[in-house]
């Protein structure tokens, strides 16, 4: 279950000191878009006390590397510091996820390998964005929507995004992994009513979560991104019935006045299931 997921710039101590402690499900340490080129080599060398700091809070630390000449030397620093996975900014072919995992695997013999987590951030990896999903390592997809809107030439508004964003969605849910994102721009972090409307209707369509770059989103993330007790009801009332219908031979059923079939049945299990709630 990753409802939320923080960025933290990784060469600021004081930030990353508290990160672990913001209620995030995951911190992203960026050695990327948030540090400055005179600071990325010190971030990254930074990762080997800043991943097991923040990771001492209870979440789960990825870091993202920088998609040029250093990738390799910001992988490599982010597996021996015991990060989870990687998120790989501007990712556009599926080749790129075969050599590197190829370039880990050595490095890993004596931890659990580091998942990847792919970026889509221009209109070529948008038309990949299947192939990529189904690459080696690949835990999750998601879309950089400032990124995105830029090589389009376009503005990151909701409207501009949805498209984009649910063609890679759809290539994450068609490969079995976890998507992230909502449709609308992360950069704008004040508009917490917004944010929290754009969480509940991502949720709708069926992401997982959301990454967010101030810790005030973290509860939003957290509250849109699980079910309501009604809805946690919901589904072990549909259970409980349909176990009663199905030992009756009935397939299909009304429980309180709605239609129950297998799909709604398979939901509620799913929902309760993500969220390790007890079906009786």
């Amino acid at each position: 279950m990753i409802r939320s997921l923080l960025y933290v710039p990784g060469n600021t101590p004081r930030f990353l000191e508290k990160a672990g402690q913001r209620g995030a499900d995951v911190v992203i340490i960026d050695l990327e878009d948030a540090v400055p080129e005179a600071s990325k080599t010190e971030a990254r060398e930074m990762l080997a006390q800043s991943v097991p700091m923040v990771a001492a809070g209870g979440c789960q630390v990825y870091v993202r590397v920088n998609m040029t000449e250093r990738l390799f030397d910001d992988a490599t620093a982010a597996a021996k510091a015991g990060a989870a996975a990687i998120y790989l900014p501007k990712i556009n072919d599926v080749g790129l996820l075969h050599r590197l995992a190829a370039h880990l695997a050595p490095l890993e013999t004596d931890r659990k390998p580091m998942g990847f987590v792919p970026l889509i951030e221009d209109p070529e990896g948008l038309f990949e964005a299947r192939a990529i999903a189904k690459g080696p390592r690949v835990i999750a997809l998601s879309a950089g929507g400032e990124d995105l809107a830029t090589s389009m030439g376009a503005k990151p508004t909701p409207e501009v995004l949805r498209q984009p964003k649910l063609m890679i969605h759809y290539a994450a849910k068609a490969a079995g992994v976890l998507s992230f994102g909502l449709f609308r721009s992360t950069a704008d972090f004040s508009d917490t009513v917004a944010i929290r409307a754009a969480a509940l209707e991502a949720r709708d369509f069926g992401f997982d979560g959301a990454s967010c770059i101030h810790p005030a989103v973290v509860p939003v993330l957290n509250e849109a991104f699980s079910p309501t007790e009604e809805e946690l009801d919901w589904a072990r009332r549909v259970i409980a019935a349909n176990r009663i219908e199905a030992a009756a031979g009935r397939g299909a059923f009304t429980l309180e006045d709605k239609f129950i079939d297998a799909p709604i049945v398979t939901r509620a299990e799913q929902l309760l299931a993500r969220f390790n709630k007890d079906q009786a």
